[in-house]
């Protein structure tokens, strides 16, 4: 099933869901299958045996940034493009700095960059929607 966290308290370690229609289940941290913690508003799906909840994951949120930041990393990564479509700023200008001071300067620092955007090139493509969400959106994973 699908639904959104309408409540969670972090002292209790408890919270409730609500499905699309409209149903009402709590459930505590035991339940949860992610690697973040749950967060109001996040939309979930979740498996319910016996009218209790089970074995709860967050879903993705939106229109994903994954087709926008593959194609930015390949083609404009060396310049930290990708990193500033994302919303990490300091790393995209860190990228775009060693870029251009690598280019001015035998050109080492940059060929370094570029490997680096390649292999996130790589392991862009290689996540599925739901884990590139999870991991550089919502949980604000810089690198790798």
């Amino acid at each position: 099933m699908k639904g959104s966290i309408l409540e969670f308290n972090i002292g209790s370690k408890a919270g409730i869901i609500s499905d699309k229609d409209g149903c009402h289940y709590s459930f505590n941290t035991a339940q949860w299958m992610d690697k973040s913690s749950p967060r109001v508003g996040s939309d979930v799906s979740f498996i319910l045996e016996s009218g209790k909840v089970d074995k709860i994951k967050m879903t993705t949120k939106g229109k994903s940034k994954k087709i926008w930041a593959v194609l930015l990393s390949f083609f404009f990564g060396a310049v930290g493009a990708h990193k500033f479509y994302l919303g990490y700023y300091k790393q995209g200008l860190c990228m775009l700095v060693l870029f251009v001071f690598g280019y001015v300067f035998l050109g080492l620092p940059s060929m370094v960059i570029a490997v680096i955007a390649m292999v996130e090139f790589v392991i862009y493509v290689c996540k599925s929607d739901v884990d590139f969400e999870r991991d550089y959106v919502l949980e604000n994973r810089p690198w790798f």
